[in-house]
């Protein structure tokens, strides 16, 4: 059995300057910890595979397509593919992520 023990996984900064760690990747599902500090912004852009965030940690707003709504722990919000999306941490808060990209880009 594997166990993937997040905080044991060393983070990088993405390509969009977010603290990220790599969970899983394999031709099925991709699955990403996103780390956004508070005022911290993933800006828009669209990806061609089904998407899904769930909230961890903290408050911030998630635009998907031409809806935003401030989402907090626990949420589950899917995104369609192609559909333009963002993240915006509110301020003094860290905004902890799962983004979980399905079939693996």
């Amino acid at each position: 059995m594997e166990i993937i023990r997040i905080d044991e996984i060393e983070g990088f900064i993405n390509k969009r300057g977010i603290k990220a760690k790599q969970l899983l990747k394999n031709d099925d599902v991709q699955i990403m910890n996103l780390i956004l500090k508070p005022g911290e912004v993933v800006p828009e852009h669209s990806v061609p595979v089904y998407v899904f965030f769930y909230i961890v940690e903290g408050r911030g707003t998630l635009k998907i397509g031409n809806e935003e709504n401030v989402v907090s722990a626990k949420d589950i919000i899917p995104c369609p593919r192609n559909t333009e999306m963002s993240l915006k941490a509110d301020q003094g808060e860290t905004f902890v992520v799962l983004n979980v990209k399905t079939p693996s880009l």
